[in-house]
C-alpha cells in the first residue's frame, strides 16, 4: 500500500519540513535519500495513526501515549546537544553539516512505560499546588501560566495537543 506514496507527496512534505526546520534554527540530515525515507515513514504514520509518530519508533497508536514521540520529538534537542543527532538521524546539528562531528548510531532516551508513568505521577503532585497550570510547547519550550494551553503555539505554530502541564 505505501511502496505505492506518490513521490511527489514525499517532496512537497520534504520541502515543508526542511524550510520549518531551518525557520526554527534546525537542519534535516543532508542525506537526501535517507531523509525522505524518513519522511515517507512520517507521512505512512499520519495515515495510519492520524499523527506523526517518529518513524524509528513503536508508536502505541494512541496519541496521549505518543505525544513525547510525534516529531519533532521531545528528545531532539538533548540527542541534538550530545550527540549531534536525532534519534532517528532526521535532525543533525550543525557540527555534523560541518564534518567537525561524525553521525553515529545513538541510543534512544525515551523512557520506559513505566518510568512516563511514575515522571506523570511525580507531575500531577507539583501542579496540583499552583494556583495556574504552567504549560510547556513541548515543540519549542514556550510557557504560558493559564487554565489551558493555546489552541496553536505563538511561536512555532504547534497545536495545543503538544503543550504539556510543565509546573
Amino acid at each position: 500500500m505505501y511502496e505505492d506514496m506518490p513521490e511527489e507527496r514525499i517532496n512537497i512534505f520534504y520541502e515543508k519540513l526542511k524550510k520549518d526546520a531551518e525557520a526554527g534554527g534546525y537542519q534535516l540530515n543532508p542525506d537526501t535519500n535517507f531523509t525522505k525515507k524518513l519522511v515517507k515513514g512520517l507521512l505512512v504514520n499520519q495515515d495510519r495513526y492520524n499523527y506523526q509518530a517518529c518513524p524509528c519508533r513503536i508508536s502505541s497508536g494512541i496519541k496521549d501515549a505518543d505525544l513525547d514521540i510525534i516529531c519533532p520529538c521531545d528528545y531532539r534537542d538533548p540527542d541534538l546537544d550530545e550527540y549531534g543527532t536525532c534519534y532517528c538521524a532526521l535532525y543533525v546539528s550543525q557540527d555534523i553539516l560541518n564534518g567537525k562531528k561524525e553521525l553515529v548510531s545513538i541510543p534512544d532516551r525515551r523512557p520506559t512505560d513505566e518510568e512516563r508513568m511514575k515522571q506523570k505521577e511525580n507531575k500531577i503532585e507539583l501542579i496540583s499546588s499552583l494556583k495556574y497550570p504552567i504549560w510547556r510547547c513541548k515543540v519549542c519550550g514556550y510557557l504560558c501560566a493559564r487554565d489551558e494551553p493555546p489552541e496553536i503555539c505563538p511561536i512555532c505554530k504547534a497545536k495545543k495537543d503538544r503543550f504539556e502541564k510543565f509546573l
